[in-house]
């Protein structure tokens, strides 16, 4: 018999997990995909998130069809009926060997790995209406009145020092449970009869929304995008040349924030929907005209798509000691991304409790900590060396090496006679940036952050960690179109975009409507801020995480200064 047609069990497929290899579920076929994990073009770690569990809208929504055939050649068996997923070994899942011929007494045993919601973090979510199924066009909303405004305090300060030696432990662990019930009571129940029927429901949806053409891309968009870079472009070369350089560098920002959004497109393959092509693309855009490595951030942001806004393992929210918008970031968690644990020492204590004030200030930096990235992920050669995206690194250092000789080398050395001339052309290009940083922080900042286990259904997770923005259509140009992402795209239909990626950003705002569709059918809330109010939610939550740092500092302050009189009397 065709090895792919062997039925395998779950503990069968969790012996395997325990003796090292890399299992995916995808359409009910078992992958091993060990020898692939090296060479995967989106990185390792978004397969390692997946690993014990049914990754089926994870893989429909990152892949080509071509890519889904590919995956076949990895098929070791089959599973029947519905996938009871594992927790991946690299968010704690323990799993146990297998034994032949022992199954029966194993399955009835208890399970090894560990809930998904005891491991990772958790924070807030907006304020939602449980009994309120339509768009939430949500208005302005003081911090008082926020959710995890009042789980302060309810959980006071006396209290707190009551526990103790397991003071900060407790403290944020309740910090934690009132978190996970807000979620849990303004969502779907996560029994396995309502998630299917959700992911059922929203792969219809994806059948409706390529009946409807909404996967194809229309080619004048792109070509009215050109005309604009090729304007901003050449305003910022002819400010250059009268000598304007503070004007200049304005342009050449602008330029630079325009050009991320079809990088954007071009890394999920949502340009030409061909591997190669759209790779090129993106990598002219990001390293060639950006200094940016498109390979970094692919590797990066398929990890926040499949494991959104999770503190551990999330990168797109580990920001210490800039910023913290969990309360679990105050305990020193250990990321799964960067394999390093992230301190929450003086200088994140510092910048914590005035990070609401601190805000747009930090983001206004934010390219040149992309840079650091970049070429970290470039140098420590942490992209895959062999396969079909070998040579995507050493085209990419010829990118950057392009790049620093136009703009630093050219521009700003040869082309610029002063020091300080040169000083304003690289802070105001960089700073004119500000806005994107804050959009890309936008749409999932405010949203929850907690963990509601492995039972939670890929669509449900997308719609309760991102927010869309809500902007007038000739406003559109501004975000990329991308403020509709939740479940499509990236800045503004954000929502839209975590929901299926691959959809061109131009059609993200006709997908808009069928999703709020899908949204009411299943009882899943959908986040619609404006973009003021969506600012003002963000705010509030680091204000909130600011309060909760200084009052987990007093505490810890109040407890030491016990400890001391106690060993003194």
């Amino acid at each position: 018999m065709d090895r792919r047609s062997t039925i395998l069990s779950r503990r069968q497929v969790e012996g395997l997990i325990a003796d090292g290899h890399t299992i995916v579920i995808v359409d009910g076929k078992v992958l091993k995909v060990d020898t692939w994990l090296r060479y995967h073009p989106g990185g390792d770690k978004a397969i390692m998130h997946t690993v014990g569990r049914d990754a089926t809208d994870e893989v429909n929504a990152l892949h080509s069809p071509e890519a889904k055939r590919r995956m076949e050649a990895y098929q070791i068996g089959r599973v029947e009926g519905l996938w009871e997923n594992l927790l991946p070994p690299i968010q704690g899942g323990r799993f146990r060997t297998y034994i032949e011929g022992d199954e029966e007494a194993q399955n009835n045993s208890e399970r090894s790995e560990l809930s998904s919601s005891q491991n990772s973090s958790r924070s807030t979510t907006p304020s939602l209406d449980e009994h309120t199924l339509s768009v939430r066009r949500r208005g302005p909303r003081s911090v008082a009145e926020s959710p995890s405004s009042s789980s302060i305090s309810s959980l006071s300060f006396s209290g707190f020092v009551e526990h103790k030696a397991e003071a900060a432990p407790s403290y944020i662990d309740a910090w934690t449970k009132r978190e996970i019930d807000l979620d849990l009571s303004s969502y779907p129940p996560l029994d396995p009869v309502t998630q299917d029927e959700i992911v059922r429901k929203y792969r219809l949806l994806n059948d409706r929304i390529k009946a409807e053409g909404l996967y194809n891309c229309h080619y004048t968009s792109y070509l009215i995008e050109i005309c604009r870079y090729v304007l901003l472009f050449s305003l910022c070369l002819l400010f250059f040349r009268w000598g304007w350089y503070a004007t200049s560098g304005m342009f050449l920002g602008l330029f630079w924030h325009q050009l991320v959004f079809t990088a954007h497109d071009a890394g999920h393959m949502g340009i030409t929907h061909d591997f190669t092509t759209d790779t090129v693309i993106g990598i002219i855009i990001a390293d060639f005209l950006g200094g940016l490595s498109l390979g970094w951030w692919k590797r990066n942001h398929n990890v926040h798509h499949i494991v959104t806004n999770m503190p551990e393992h999330d990168p797109d929210i580990e920001h210490l000691p800039f910023f913290a918008i969990s309360h679990r970031l105050l305990s020193s968690l250990r990321s799964t991304f960067y394999d390093h644990v992230m301190p929450y020492d003086a200088f994140s204590r510092f910048f914590v409790r005035y990070q609401s004030y601190l805000y747009y200030i930090v983001l206004t930096f934010g390219r040149f900590n992309l840079y650091r990235l970049s070429w970290q992920y470039l140098i420590c050669g942490l992209g895959p060396r062999k396969g079909p995206a070998w040579w995507h690194r050493w085209f990419e250092i010829l990118g950057n090496i392009v790049f620093w000789y136009w703009f630093g080398y050219g521009m700003m050395y040869k082309g610029i006679p002063t020091a300080w001339g040169r000083f304003v052309f690289l802070m105001v290009s960089h700073m004119v940036t500000m806005p994107l940083h804050v959009q890309i922080t936008l749409s999932h900042f405010a949203m929850s952050t907690a963990d509601l286990g492995v039972r939670e259904s890929f669509p449900q997770k997308m719609l309760r960690t991102t927010m869309d923005v809500d902007c007038p259509e000739w406003l559109d140009f501004v975000h990329g179109g991308l403020q509709f992402q939740g479940l499509i795209s990236y800045a503004f239909g954000q929502a839209i975009h975590h929901l299926y990626p691959r959809i061109p950003r131009h059609n993200l705002r006709r997908t808009q409507k069928l999703v709020v569709e899908f949204c009411k059918d299943v009882g899943l809330p959908y986040a619609l801020y404006g973009f003021v109010d969506g600012n003002k939610e963000v705010i509030s939550r680091l204000a909130n995480v600011g309060r909760q740092a200084a009052i987990l500092a007093r505490c810890q302050k109040v407890v030491s200064e016990r400890a001391d009189f106690g060993r003194h009397t």
